[in-house]
């Protein structure tokens, strides 16, 4: 009578045992006709690309926007004001220019010019002689190196104005003027480039939309100040919404680049289908090992869907339901 308890235990076991095998060999990984996704969507980061005080923001979010409207004004009192400069150094440097083409250099100013090389002499003078007294007491080691090295680079400062005074000298006494009109064209070139970089940099205190969409989220408001790139606001276009689905390692070649599927969701009408466009090679998550088909079901493959239609409407992060369809690549 004592062993019928174990008997019944055994015998309990074994139904047990056979009954997790049969539903372990049996029941289909997952469900083939269901797969759980999200719509997700490629955001266009929009920002300045120099830094400034927000003085202007014209949408919110949830506003429609147009490719090329108008969204963010930055402060730009120092970029007019740089215009303003760099402008007015063009037209005194193109005048420069009609003098140098219009008269040869005036006595007064070659006897202008001969000053400045004398003047130039003497502080050469005073560097050379102050460069010795230096080295001498360096040699004595009275005074440091970086004494010496002050008075060899203020003796090689003034042999360089020197020069530049000799050739300014001479350029005067040409009687051609070549060199002082091409000179004359440099600074001209030189300050329209200046003027076009002012220019820009106003410009770049204005942000237009990169393309049409809907204003996602704002980060920043006006009064705050914004560093060179960093995003305003986010922008979703259309044809930057996707629907992001997860398939189980058994179920991947039921799927190909170019099929269509079908999309569900709570509230959505039904019809809604979406083109994969893409698929990929790495999985999500393994498993430390993998021996049976119930292992390889934690094996999945993210996919992507270009909503179609009515399924364009669809909000970010709104949880389907994916199915796939028959003639799929149709």
């Amino acid at each position: 009578m004592k062993a019928l308890p174990v008997v019944t235990v055994l015998l309990i076991a074994a139904i047990g045992g056979t009954g997790y095998w049969y539903l372990n060999q049996r029941v289909p990984v997952g469900n083939p006709d269901t797969y759980q996704g999200y719509v997700d969507g490629n955001l266009l980061q929009v920002g300045p690309e120099i830094s400034g005080r927000i003085t202007l923001l014209s949408v919110d979010e949830g506003s429609s926007v147009r490719a090329g409207e108008l969204l963010i004004q930055l402060d730009d009192t120092m970029q007019q004001a740089q215009v303003e400069l760099a402008a007015a150094r063009l037209e005194e440097a193109r005048a420069r220019l009609r003098l140098a083409q219009a008269q040869r250099r005036r006595p007064e100013e070659i006897r202008i010019l001969e000053a400045a090389v004398k003047q130039a002499e003497a502080a050469l003078e005073v560097s050379k002689s102050e460069y010795e007294r230096v080295r001498q007491l360096y040699e004595q080691r009275v005074v440091p190196k970086a004494r010496l090295d002050v008075a060899k680079g203020a003796l090689d400062r003034d042999k360089a104005r020197l020069e530049e005074a000799r050739r300014q000298l001479e350029t005067a006494r040409l009687p051609a003027r070549a060199e002082e009109i091409n000179a004359a064209w440099a600074s001209v070139r030189a300050a329209e480039a200046q003027l076009q970089e002012a220019k820009t940099q106003l410009r770049y205190t204005r942000v237009e939309a990169p393309a049409s969409g809907m204003v996602q989220e704002v980060f920043f408001r006006p009064g705050e100040i914004v560093r060179a790139g960093q995003p305003v606001l986010s922008i979703l276009p259309p044809g930057n919404l996707k629907i992001r689905f997860y398939v189980p390692e058994p179920e991947r070649p039921r799927f190909r680049q170019g099929d269509l599927v079908s999309i569900a969701c709570d509230g959505c009408p039904d019809g809604m289908k979406a083109r994969i466009t893409f698929i990929s090679r790495d999985v999500e998550y393994t498993p430390p090992v993998i021996f049976s088909p119930q292992e390889r079901a934690k094996l999945v493959f993210r996919m992507e869907a270009k909503p179609i239609g009515e399924a364009a409407r669809l909000g970010l992060g709104q949880p389907v339901d994916v199915h796939p369809l028959a003639g799929k690549g149709k």
